[in-house]
């Protein structure tokens, strides 16, 4: 009884920042709205009317059915749409992803689509659109897994959770070249230089409390710096992952369509008042990336019977940022395969490119373009083959049962770019600007870091343990529609027995298809430039 009284606490305190909590069964209803989360006003697109979307809370084991409808009628915005649950392996669902030409048909307008899926694994994840580059105008959300047996939970009086994003004055499908922000959101709040004084987060706590931090970033482009002034950070969980306690005192974190997350430990044992949480962006307009003037980039963290004003905390010398390669996980936490570079089943060599005329990114030289007919479909009709299967170029065919090793160039224009795979945890075997590999202990997650060092790379490794079409991309969303994306084809002759789909799934491209093109892309008319 103490257990559970005690979990239902963290879970209500866990959402303190966020006006709307949901839980494994519920409605999410995509529509346009007119928000101003720093202060300028603008349309967007919103699930439940806000922005980011309601947190969805679950426990380890539950059966999600999220049934999204879509609502969005303005036509300079994006119309249809799908829901990636960033994070959850989808294993016996793969048909459940979420990801526009590989899974699914996109939800068209005044339709619906219920998602139905095992929340297998505890930890911190966040759920967005995956159809072009519609999340960045707001499509975008926090899930939670609770696990009731987790005993690290008798330790923290609280879950707080801190959702890092940008934000555009412009529409996202307007915007081409080099986006660049004109806000830092933290739990959808901001301010832009040079704006009004727009309400901050603010993350209340207590002194002599311990606190759990779930830090996700939900952004489309920028990876943040984030710190507390006075507080070390100890990092407990990365991508869903526990891992062995590892005090900073900041981090980078980069985007996770976004979708890097930590869980960390703060110890609120400074005197009371007021401090400011700092996410400095790595791009931004009029100066965004290097300034904290006038609350920019910042939130607030407000200890019990501090007055109710902005801090005047001083951000010190970082002396103790994270370096990836010292975090390792909690438990299982040997690499798959032999202990040597070369010691995968399955080795890809990719290389990637920029093409500057056409404003396209490729890897082994082919710049990704949705199919029209989804890869899991072709699949379900008999492409078997690489050869056999769209986009040409774009989709590597892998056997059940091996380990595969991805090497992967850094210094790619544009970068560091964070890439994400869905399906899996990976261990990352090497890290960018790790001069070593590391088998024994490396760290496991879902979206790793490229780096910008030319000459460097980095190296994951997974089983095939999952039928079904995966997505490796860029999780820079403007990226990954400039087509830096490739997806793995695990066990095509498996795939539709470990995959059968709901009728539900198989109405979607017959819908979608009979819409006019003027419905399918938004009517922008001269698109803008952010750079």
């Amino acid at each position: 009884m103490f257990l559970r009284s005690h979990l239902l606490c963290l879970i209500s305190l866990a959402t303190a920042a966020f006006a709307v909590t949901v839980g494994p069964a519920s409605t999410l209803n995509i529509a346009n709205k007119n928000i101003a989360p720093d202060g300028f006003l603008r349309p967007a697109s919103v699930i439940n009317g806000i922005h980011p979307g309601p947190v969805i809370m679950a426990k380890k084991g539950d059966h999600l059915k999220l049934n999204v409808v879509n609502k969005l009628a303005d036509p300079k915005q994006l119309r249809g749409t799908s829901i990636h649950w960033h994070g959850m392996l989808q294993k016996g669902t793969n048909f459940m992803d979420g990801v526009e030409g590989v899974t699914q048909c996109p939800i068209a307008p005044n339709d619906s689509f219920l998602y139905s899926f095992s929340a297998d694994s505890a930890g911190t994840y966040w759920y967005h659109s995956h159809f072009q580059v519609q999340y960045c105008d707001g499509v975008r959300g926090i899930l939670i897994v609770q696990d009731p047996k987790d005993p690290l939970q008798l330790f923290y009086d609280e879950s707080t959770i801190i959702a890092l994003s940008e934000w555009y004055h412009v529409l996202a499908p307007t915007i081409v070249g080099i986006p660049s922000a004109d806000s830092t959101l933290i739990n959808g709040k901001g301010r832009f230089p040079g704006g009004p004084i727009a309400d901050l987060a603010v993350v209340n706590v207590q002194r002599g409390k311990r606190y759990r931090l779930r830090v996700i970033s939900i952004s489309c482009d920028p990876n943040f710096n984030f710190s507390i002034d006075g507080h070390d950070l100890m990092v407990i969980e990365t991508d869903g992952v526990p891992t062995l306690p590892h005090t900073v005192t900041s981090f980078q974190i980069f985007a996770a369509q976004t979708g890097q997350r930590y869980s960390v430990v703060l110890n609120a044992n400074r005197p009371i008042g007021n401090y400011w949480i700092r996410s400095l962006p790595s791009t931004g307009n009029r100066n965004l990336s290097s300034t904290f003037e006038n609350g920019v980039n910042s939130a607030i963290l407000r200890y019990r019977g501090a007055p109710n004003a902005e801090p005047n905390s001083t951000q010190l010398p970082d002396r103790n940022a994270l370096v990836e390669a010292h975090l390792h996980p909690l438990l299982n936490p040997f690499a798959p395969g032999k202990p040597v570079p070369d010691g995968a089943d399955v080795t890809f060599n990719l290389t990637l490119a920029f093409n500057e005329t056409a404003f396209r990114f490729s890897i082994n030289n082919n710049s990704f373009v949705p199919p029209t007919v989804p890869v899991l479909l072709q699949i379900m009709s008999g492409a078997r083959t690489a050869q056999d299967l769209l986009p040409e170029g774009g989709v590597l065919t892998v056997e059940r049962n091996k380990v595969v090793q991805i090497n992967v160039p850094s210094g790619l224009i544009g970068g560091p770019h964070p890439f994400h795979l869905h399906g899996h945890t990976f261990s990352v075997v090497k890290s960018a600007s790790s001069p070593q590999f590391n088998f024994l202990n490396p760290v496991q997650r879902d979206v790793v870091s490229l780096g910008d060092t030319q000459g460097d790379s980095v190296s994951i490794r997974f089983r095939t343990d999952n039928p079904g079409p995966w997505i490796l991309h860029c999780h820079i969303d403007f990226h990954l529609h400039e087509g830096l994306a490739v997806v793995f084809a695990e066990a095509p002759a498996q795939a539709p027995a470990a995959n059968p789909p709901p009728s539900a799934w198989e109405k979607l491209c017959p819908s979608w298809d009979a819409l006019p093109d003027s419905v399918k892309q938004a009517q922008v008319g001269n698109s803008t430039s952010s750079a």
